[in-house]
């Protein structure tokens, strides 16, 4: 293992019973990357991450954390690594500063700094005026900072983030993904589960995972090359019943509501472009324009399982 890589495990696999809920995962994450793991739920995000923050031994296959082996050295890892769950793993029932406390000693902060850690998490969070809140009366987007700040107190070379944002709205996710821009400005490598697609774009290095298995890696903008097909962004009056017709007519090979545009994904755009304009002009709807565009996450992503399902049905037939 490299001494600039935080991350690295090969063939990494854990099953439950006959369910294989990751399958043969192989990667590596730089010190002080942003590494996004993108899918959908229950594709094996959080086994993944419980499995590397050294709280469910892998069935096979071997990697290391912050120089640590995962099959050996579980409980020295969770030494040096900072977790924080979609759930936040706040006590409701304690004030803002109570919890940081309570972390402050569960991560042994030296007693010798616990004050100065306890401001940073303060200032960090934006609550240094609500430490004397109980933490269950803050709203989520209050909630989850608390919760980054006590994951970091003991100063962690490598955080993991598992679903950090499920269920803060917006504006807060958008705040959140700021300090972690910061925290790896700072050199800590962060290792973040999402399934927003919006947030990959956030990420130095993504790696998709479908069903257990890792699909994809690289750059974001290096996974919209993947795509072998053309993407059109259609801009017409009634698009909700213009996806309807167009998913009936044969010309698409895929098209979907993208905020009040369509998305369709086609062979050709110069060719298939033309067909479709003409075809939505029979049918009395108005096109303000169809253009080509760069797909954007979503579109690679949903194109990258649908062909992951394709190689599947082939297989099994």
């Amino acid at each position: 293992m490299s001494t600039q890589t935080a991350v690295e495990v090969r063939e990494l696999t854990r099953r439950f019973g006959d369910f294989v809920a990751v399958d043969r995962v192989s990667l590596t994450v730089a010190k002080g990357e942003v590494f996004g793991f993108l899918g959908p739920n229950g594709a094996g995000k959080s086994t993944t991450i419980r499995m590397l923050c050294g709280l469910l031994l892998p069935s096979s296959g071997e990697g290391r954390v912050a120089g640590f082996d995962i099959m050996t050295e579980s409980e020295t890892i969770k030494r040096h690594i900072g977790y924080m769950s979609q759930k936040f793993s706040l006590y409701d029932d304690l004030t803002v500063e109570e919890n940081i406390d309570f972390y402050s000693g569960i991560y042994n902060v030296p007693r010798a700094k616990r004050s100065e850690r306890k401001d940073w998490v303060l200032d960090m969070a934006g609550l240094a005026d609500k430490r004397g809140l109980l933490t269950g009366a803050l709203a989520g987007g209050w909630k989850q900072r608390l919760a980054l700040g006590c994951a970091v107190l003991h100063e962690p070379p490598i955080v993991f983030l598992d679903e950090p944002t499920s269920g803060v709205d917006p504006l807060s996710r958008r705040q959140f993904w700021d300090l972690i821009a910061q925290m790896s400005h700072r050199g800590t490598t962060v290792f973040v589960t999402t399934h927003y697609m919006e947030e990959a774009e956030y990420c130095d290095e993504l790696a998709l995972i479908y069903r257990g298995r890792m699909i994809a890696k690289g750059k974001p903008a290096e996974l919209k090359t993947l795509i072998p097909e053309d993407i059109l962004e259609l801009r017409v009056d009634r698009p909700f019943e213009a996806l309807e017709q167009l998913e009936a007519s044969g010309l698409v090979k895929d098209v979907a509501l993208f905020g009040d545009t369509l998305h369709a994904v086609v062979g050709d755009a110069a060719a298939d472009g033309a067909a479709v304009g003409a075809f939505l002009a029979e049918r009395g709807f108005v096109a303000q324009g169809i253009t080509q565009v760069l797909p954007s996450m979503e579109d690679v992503f949903v194109s990258l399982i649908e062909l992951e399902d394709r190689r599947e049905q082939e297989k099994a037939s």
